[in-house]
């Protein structure tokens, strides 16, 4: 399985999100800091989620960084969020 496969699948099983974006930006990091071979080291999010309502942004990331605390411990070098209630998607 892919990272972007387990991103979305520890997310799903955690947050049911409404809408999960994942894009891999792992080219745009090449030659800096966490680069892996085959790439799949830096993501970009994008997540509309009901468990966000009321919830600060950082309480937001606290619980996108816990579903995915092994693959930050690990894979994942850097992790760029909009994490959004779905009354703020629009």
């Amino acid at each position: 399985m892919s990272v972007a496969e387990t991103i979305r699948a520890k997310l799903t099983a955690t947050l049911a999100p409404e809408a999960l974006d994942i894009i891999d930006e792992s080219h745009l990091h090449r030659g800096h800091a966490g680069d892996r071979p085959g790439g799949e080291s830096h993501f970009r999010l994008r997540i509309v989620a009901a468990a966000f309502a009321g919830k600060s942004r950082l309480e937001r990331q606290r619980l996108v960084y816990g579903a995915l605390a092994a693959e930050l411990a690990g894979t994942i070098h850097a992790l760029s969020l909009a994490t959004l209630a779905p009354e703020e998607a629009g």
